[in-house]
């Protein structure tokens, strides 16, 4: 049996960049303890993600950030940092990725040989997309833990993007997020949120549909006008939840031997291999 150590973060990052490493290298440090050799950070864990998102909450149209996230480069000091910090632990995490003067909302799977691989989000919610640009691709990369897919937030809302990964042989996804809670009808307890639940049933459905290994982080507390429901976890290829914060910070932590695991959940139904891609069109309408 050859186990897997993986963790997933809960936690508060904002614009300190330098704050943001610290707090990163010692996240890294403590999932170390436990083993861990893979950890996913949330998205914007360096610079802070966007302040508001969406409609004011008068109607008067979008709101506007106080502040941009700082902008990094795959060849800057950050990531150069990211990956001293990770050494032979394989880390993922979220930035504002700068590519000459277009600006992304980006993931990247690090380890101390540097940067193995970027995601760009593709899916934008709301008024994301005044700030970023989308990305256009789903890919999945090797990595010291097995075949490795990044997805962003919003992104997990689509069935599509968490099985291109999978057929691209993701055998683990790491799903990085600011997930916040409602903003119109938001529940005083955020374990009640009706957005927490849905964060919640995502995570479970894009394990189970692939059979594949889910590590689901996200940001906790306050961003601006943004409250964020937290409920990192690790999602084994059943769909059933192995580890999670909750509502709080901390790391979600849980051993898998991902080669077995995904051996058993596919032995009888093997849903990728079941598949009938000749009959999956869209719907042509006269």
């Amino acid at each position: 049996m050859t186990s897997t150590t993986v963790a997933a973060v809960s936690a508060n990052f904002g614009r300190d960049v330098d704050q943001n490493l610290a707090q990163i290298a010692a996240l890294t440090d403590e999932a170390r303890l436990h083993g861990a050799s893979l950890v996913a950070f949330p998205e914007a864990c360096i610079g802070g993600y966007l302040s508001v998102l969406g409609a004011g909450r008068d109607g008067s149209g979008d709101e506007q950030p106080d502040s941009l996230p700082p902008v990094t480069d795959l060849d800057g000091p950050e990531l150069r940092r990211i990956a001293e910090i990770a050494g032979d632990t394989t880390l993922v995490v979220g930035f504002c990725e700068q590519d000459g003067d277009t600006r992304y909302n980006s993931a990247a799977v690090v380890s101390g040989d540097g940067v193995l691989g970027v995601h760009r989000k593709v899916h934008q919610p709301l008024g994301e997309h005044l700030f970023y640009d989308a990305g256009d691709v789903f890919r999945a990369f090797e990595t010291p833990v097995g075949r490795l897919g990044m997805l962003i937030c919003y992104d997990k809302a689509f069935p599509e993007a968490a099985r291109s990964l999978a057929l691209d042989g993701a055998e683990v996804v790491a799903c990085i997020s600011a997930w916040p809670a409602s903003r119109t009808s938001s529940a005083g307890d955020i374990a009640d949120d009706r957005w927490t639940h849905r964060f919640n049933l995502f995570d479970q459905a894009r394990a189970l549909e692939n059979q594949i290994v889910w590590v689901a982080s996200n940001q906790h507390g306050t961003f601006g006008s943004l409250r964020f429901v937290a409920n990192a976890k690790v999602v084994g290829p059943g769909g059933d939840v192995r580890a999670t914060t909750g509502t709080e910070t901390g790391l979600a932590i849980a051993p898998l031997d991902v080669q077995a695991e995904l051996e058993t959940a596919r032995r009888a139904m093997f849903h990728l291999r079941d598949r009938r891609p000749d009959l999956y069109v869209e719907p042509v309408h006269a």
